[in-house]
């Protein structure tokens, strides 16, 4: 249960992120932005799980 609230905050977390560095731009900017960086915090967020959790 800890391992998915932890993947699921680093999804949160990348996507707000990327949102807030897309919005400068534009709507559409933010978006894919937001997509990249919330698919950057799932890897991140696993690849923390799997070595410190496990």
């Amino acid at each position: 249960m800890v391992r998915f609230l932890v993947v699921l905050l680093g999804v949160a977390a990348g996507g707000g992120f990327g949102w807030w560095l897309g919005s400068t731009i534009g709507l559409m900017t933010a978006y894919f932005s937001a997509v990249f960086c919330a698919a950057a915090g799932l890897y991140l967020s696993r690849r923390y799980v799997r070595n410190y959790l496990d």
